[in-house]
């Protein structure tokens, strides 16, 4: 019951921003440590998109369809936010360097800066929720 709450639902996407970020800051370190590997492609997150298209989905209404065999296939499935991961992928379509490397380390510092500070604003939220509760907590004086 608890667990169903926005308070919940609020607190696991701050959980999973997290574990996103740090993600990210080690494909970011990752791209930054082969700067000079000949050929080295450079990696992306994506989360943000498919965590998007899942919080949408949570606002449709479904259409109205009459399943009459276990093999139709429903016209709309609402996902749920809890089955989102980040997905790593390479990024093919940049060149950088004559000897086939695409990564830009100005650009991938300038990342792993906003990283961090997409970090830190977590960890703030997370704060900050966990203050409310201990403050309802506590008895009065």
């Amino acid at each position: 019951m608890f667990s169903q709450t926005t308070f919940m639902k609020n607190l696991y996407l701050l959980e999973k921003g997290l574990q996103v970020e740090g993600l990210r800051r080690k494909v970011i370190a990752d791209n930054i440590a082969n700067a000079n590997v000949p050929h080295f492609k450079r990696s992306e997150v994506n989360f943000e998109s498919q965590l998007r298209r899942v919080l949408d989905s949570q606002d449709q209404k479904p259409i109205p369809a009459s399943l009459t065999n276990e093999k139709h296939i429903p016209f709309f499935v609402r996902e749920d936010y809890r089955s989102v991961a980040p997905r790593v992928h390479l990024d093919y379509s940049t060149g950088y360097h004559n000897n086939g490397n695409n990564v830009d380390p100005d650009k991938e510092i300038t990342l792993a800066a906003k990283n961090q500070m997409r970090y830190s604003l977590f960890i703030q939220y997370i704060d900050q929720k966990f203050r409310i509760i201990n403050g309802a907590m506590k008895p009065p004086i």
